[in-house]
């Protein structure tokens, strides 16, 4: 089969990964890709959100597969647009990525549907949001309703800090139109765990899971990025944890958006906070997480193109899915600055000197005659597989050792699990 992959990061040089290994892929497409994607998919320089285009070269190269998987054209209506064209196609339907598109429409869904969630209140006004915020204290969670680049989220240790935050959003218009309405909502405490599921809206089928760590700087100090690093699976998602969050959340979840009209076929990406309480769900992404897919998609060992051909076609329930019994430790090494301003077009050294067990995703690099260049906020992901997480982590830092450019930022705490973020 002939399969076209959308998108650039490291999410997608994983999945591109996964699918190079498939004896049913005979050519690989990736639009637009990176410099490291090239060397296992040819590219196409047409951008991810571009429908139209993307549409026509499917048609026009007799593409078999289409596999969307940034959360820009799904939220736009990728899918709907290639199976409009007789091209098939796996993600969800834009109706069905409002779950990641929209704050305010998924936690519509969870208060209907009694899904745990923390406790929050929708603002269109800035003044009303800022008295809101000055009534209730801190610490406090701010969020854009729409997609920001993973970045449009503020957890406020301060009341300055949120109002700060709201000004930022709907005064400064930050992230455009996607900060126009924001949701301010409790703060929850307890250990993050992010659990990536296949479903084809009916049946279920969970990944091992996993936790990111979001902030910038060792120790979870600096800002909010897209994350800096990933293990698998998280040692706090115990199998008793598990079974409650599939019993209270996964599949109420699955059901609600069937029951909605809007069945989710794909890869839906459950944010949970592990409470006191029980877990309950931070966000919703309509996609594998980044860098948790760099982090468990090494540990699958069933074909994933068999796995997204079987959600496509509303089979999921029908085939079995394996995974390596391991542990996987993801650092990214990213343009030192991010998530702030930042430089790019510096020379990456050392990719060649990474021993061959350790797997170096790209994420933002570009390929200019022989020399891999930044040309991203994030730039590599080097993910390792051990028995346990601590060697996987030791492996991942090997992996990173060898690696210099400019500037070259990374957390040197992935793996310690006093952090949570």
């Amino acid at each position: 089969m002939e399969v076209l992959l959308i998108g650039s990061g490291g999410r997608e040089h994983a999945i591109c990964w996964s699918l190079a290994k498939s004896p049913r892929v005979t050519k690989l497409y990736c639009a637009p890709g990176n410099g490291g994607i090239s060397s296992i998919a040819q590219l196409v320089d047409i951008p991810a959100t571009d429908l139209n285009n993307m549409v026509n070269f499917a048609l026009e190269n007799k593409i078999d597969f289409v596999v969307v998987a940034p959360d820009d054209p799904l939220a736009l209506g990728m899918v709907d647009a290639m199976e409009a064209a007789g091209v098939k196609a796996f993600g969800p339907s834009k109706d069905a990525a409002k779950l990641e598109s929209s704050k305010i429409y998924s936690k519509s869904i969870m208060s209907k549907y009694n899904i745990p969630t923390a406790a929050y209140n929708v603002f269109t006004d800035m003044e009303e949001a800022k008295a809101y915020i000055r009534d209730n204290g801190a610490p406090i969670v701010v969020k854009a309703d729409g997609l920001a680049l993973g970045k449009g989220v503020v957890v406020a240790d301060d009341v300055q800090t949120a109002i700060d935050a709201v000004d930022m959003m709907m005064g400064d218009k930050k992230f455009g139109d996607s900060g126009s309405r924001i949701v301010v909502e409790e703060f929850l405490t307890g250990p993050e765990v992010t659990v990536l599921v296949f479903t084809d809206g009916k049946s279920v089928r969970p990944m091992p899971s996993s936790q990111d760590y979001k902030r910038a700087y060792t120790g979870d100090l600096g800002l909010n990025t897209g994350g800096m690093g990933a293990i698998s699976p998280s040692p706090n998602y115990t199998e008793e944890i598990a079974n409650i969050a599939m019993e209270s959340i996964i599949m109420p979840t699955i059901k609600a958006m069937e029951n909605e009209g809007v069945p989710f076929k794909g890869v839906l990406y459950f944010g949970l906070m592990l409470t006191e309480n029980g877990p309950k769900v931070i966000e919703y992404n309509a996609r594998f997480g980044d860098p948790e897919a760099q982090a468990v998609l090494p540990l699958l060992e069933t074909d994933l193109l068999d796995i997204f051909e079987a959600i496509t076609e509303q089979r999921l329930g029908e085939i079995e899915i394996n995974w390596r019994k391991a542990c996987s430790s993801c650092v990214v090494m990213a343009s030192g600055g991010y998530p702030n301003a930042y430089e790019t077009g510096y020379e990456i050294f050392g990719l060649d000197d990474i021993p061959e067990e350790i797997i170096a995703f790209h994420a933002g690099t570009k390929l200019v005659g022989d020399k891999y260049l930044t040309n991203g906020g994030r730039i590599l992901a080097i993910t390792a597989i051990a028995d346990s997480l601590q060697l996987a982590s030791q492996k991942a830092y090997q992996g990173v050792s060898c690696v210099d450019f400019e500037n070259a930022h990374f957390r040197t705490d992935i793996g310690e699990l006093a952090n949570n973020g």
